[in-house]
């Protein structure tokens, strides 16, 4: 990943916080017809050594997980909050306007070897803790057990789990950080006057990498 060192994000426990709030991967691979991708919802099992792991499943019928087969490496790429930002908001536009759009965003990427699992004992565990990990905040939370147990042992029978040792991991928040400060203050500015959900949180990390608040 293209990276200019002030838009780095090396702090690991920020890029974890990420892979946490926006768990859907895009999972990608080579196989024999080429490269694979696919969207894949990950939990991520911080260890005390190491940068972590992380775990999945995929349906079988998705040819993907046979080319994971073999501790084959993979990058896994993690999209967080992230926003157009229109020249119109910088000062420097009004000084000399040399300036041009630009896109701000949240970024981890990951790189690891995969093993892939068929145990069933290992599947019902993963989508047990997988699911809890998000209906957890819900008033009325669902859990696998509501569900038939004939019914969840022949779904777990479509599917395999993967287990993803992460040997490399990047972040990258490209928030605006290269512009000087007028123009630092004009992006946050005008993302807060947008008003949307979406344009809020990036304007709260402009303010923040940009030494605003």
């Amino acid at each position: 990943m293209y990276q200019p060192p002030h838009h780095r994000e090396d702090r690991r426990e920020v890029q974890h916080a990420l892979i946490r709030s926006h768990p859907l991967g895009l999972l990608i691979s080579s196989g024999e017809g080429g490269l694979l991708a696919n969207p894949i919802p990950f939990r991520l099992v911080k260890t005390e050594e190491g940068l972590g792991t992380l775990q999945a499943h995929m349906a079988k019928v998705n040819p993907q997980w046979r080319a994971l087969s073999g501790g084959a490496e993979v990058l896994i790429v993690f999209q967080g909050a992230d926003h157009y930002i229109t020249p119109s908001w910088y000062e420097t536009k009004r000084e000399t306007g040399k300036v041009v759009p630009t896109w701000n965003y949240a970024i981890v990427q990951v790189r690891g070897t995969v093993r892939v699992i068929e145990d069933s004992q290992w599947l019902r565990a993963q989508v047990d803790r997988l699911t809890d990990g998000h209906e957890s905040k819900r008033m009325i939370p669902w859990a696998v057990g509501d569900a038939p147990d004939d019914f969840i042992t022949a779904q777990l029978k479509g599917i395999v789990g993967i287990e993803v040792q992460i040997t490399t991991i990047e972040g990258k928040w490209k928030v605006s950080q290269n512009r000087n400060e007028a123009d630092r203050r004009g992006v946050a500015e005008g993302l807060d006057a947008e008003g949307s959900a979406a344009a809020g949180v990036m304007a709260a990390m402009v303010k923040t990498y940009g030494g605003l608040d």
